[in-house]
């Protein structure tokens, strides 16, 4: 599993009807606030052209692509962190994803019932202040726990408050964990106490399909980057989750010419894939060959021996050796056997760190 994803928004945004897009799952998009009830789940194939190519020059009878867990999360509404709405249940789910999708509206659609005129800002301002509010209850108690360990001298504890009090004053004063914590320590605290603002978070802009490839000739997504940018400190991705689901119908092919008439090299889950990637330092290795060509992701720093372990436990337990080359270079040379005669497989113990890209065979012993 590549990593899990929660989009959330509030209703009629566009979320369920990226995520059919995205998964092609068909869960409901109707046009009507609490749609989605419980949480869609959709595991879907990340596409990486590097796999193809591999799996082409190996002739793999198997082509295996890194996966990714979308969660479609039912509408937020203000209010949700006193329960409002369906707020208990958003706020339980989203708690179980490794980064947030937030999804806003910049489309316009007389037909589709929204809050008011198309505001993407205050849209993300009331979701943010329902997260923030439910984190300063949990840093609230914490806190209250913490002072009467401080007081006894436990410096863990004292050190801890100290950080914990900043990350209070900074939610109250309307800022998210992840723009309040500093340090790698601050971020450790935070996800000690599963903080909700503290998960990387992507911004999803659904625009009218007249602005592809040119979203920044539209006020509000400029006013939105300049925003997600200085508040924020994250990006903000362009798409249209309406043209998403037109070539969620298509074939490969077809998508593909779809996507050259559009002037779009990639599609929505394609970017999203890679946005989640930086998100979250994720990378992926792969392992080729005549049975199969599959790719694997790892947090960035994995040792070769960890990754060795993402393939089976038996490898990493026995782990030997790993023998090593980079997709670049082995495309140049066109095989392993040539790339083994010519010297370029590189021979790397347990501690090597796996870069993007690395093309692995793991050698193990049981």
């Amino acid at each position: 599993m590549g990593f899990s994803c929660g989009i959330v928004g509030l209703p009629n945004v566009g979320k369920s009807t990226l995520f059919n897009s995205l998964t092609k799952a068909g869960v409901p998009s109707s046009n009507y606030p609490f749609c989605t009830i419980e949480p869609n789940v959709g595991i879907v194939e990340v596409y990486d052209e590097r796999l193809d190519n591999l799996s082409k020059i190996s002739n793999s009878a198997k082509t295996v692509f890194a996966t990714m867990k979308f969660v479609d999360i039912a509408g937020l509404v203000k209010g949700a962190s006193k329960g409002e709405g369906l707020g208990n249940q958003f706020l339980a789910n989203i708690m179980d994803v490794d980064a947030i999708a937030q999804v806003v509206r910049l489309f316009h659609a007389p037909d589709v019932v929204h809050i008011g005129d198309i505001d993407p800002i205050r849209d993300i301002e009331i979701i943010n202040t329902e997260l923030i509010l439910k984190d300063m209850e949990f840093v609230e108690k914490a806190i209250d726990r913490l002072s009467k360990v401080a007081r006894g001298g436990n410096k863990e504890a004292q050190s801890e408050l100290e950080i914990l009090e900043k990350i209070f004053k900074g939610l109250g004063e309307g800022n998210l964990a992840r723009t309040v914590c500093e340090s790698d320590e601050e971020v450790s605290v935070a996800n000690k106490y599963q903080l909700l603002t503290i998960k990387p978070m992507i911004i999803v802009a659904n625009i009218d399909e007249k602005f592809i490839g040119r979203e920044m000739e539209d006020e509000n997504f400029k006013k939105l980057v300049k925003y997600a940018e200085e508040k924020l400190k994250c990006d903000v991705l362009p798409l249209s989750a309406k043209i998403e689901s037109e070539i969620a119908e298509l074939s490969p092919d077809e998508a593909r010419e779809f996507l050259d008439s559009m002037g779009m090299k990639l599609s929505g889950l394609q970017r999203l894939a890679i946005e989640g990637y930086k998100l979250l330092d994720l990378i992926t290795f792969f392992t080729t060959g005549e049975k199969e060509s599959r790719a694997w992701t790892i947090k960035r720093g994995t040792t070769a021996q960890k990754a060795a372990g993402k393939i089976h436990s038996d490898m990493e337990k026995g782990f030997i050796r790993a023998e090593v080359i980079h997709y670049d270079e082995f495309i140049k040379i066109g095989s392993w056997a040539k790339a083994r005669e010519e010297g370029k497989i590189k021979l790397e113990g347990k501690d090597y760190i796996v870069q993007d890209g690395d093309i692995m065979f793991m050698r193990f012993n049981v």
